[in-house]
């Protein structure tokens, strides 16, 4: 099965070595064909601290990482 990629904006940085990214999805509500927003949060592994709040990147499934880590970082 192929691993899932997701583009989002980094709206956390405080921890050691983890980003927090949150990814919108838009979709069509089906009965009152309106556009909705949704947006969920992903922990994600950023091994150099290199990416800030505001940064918009692209994260990969990977092997579980710790508890909350099922994400790392693929590129900016």
């Amino acid at each position: 099965m192929p691993k899932r990629i997701l583009q989002g904006t980094v709206t956390s940085d405080a921890n050691e070595q983890t980003i927090t990214v949150s990814v919108e999805r838009r979709f069509k509500h089906p009965v009152l064909q309106k556009t909705i927003r949704k947006s969920k949060k992903y922990r994600a592994h950023d091994e150099n601290n290199a990416f800030k709040v505001g940064d918009t990147v692209r994260i990969i499934e990977c092997a579980p990482r710790s508890k909350t880590k099922r994400w790392e970082v693929l590129e900016a």
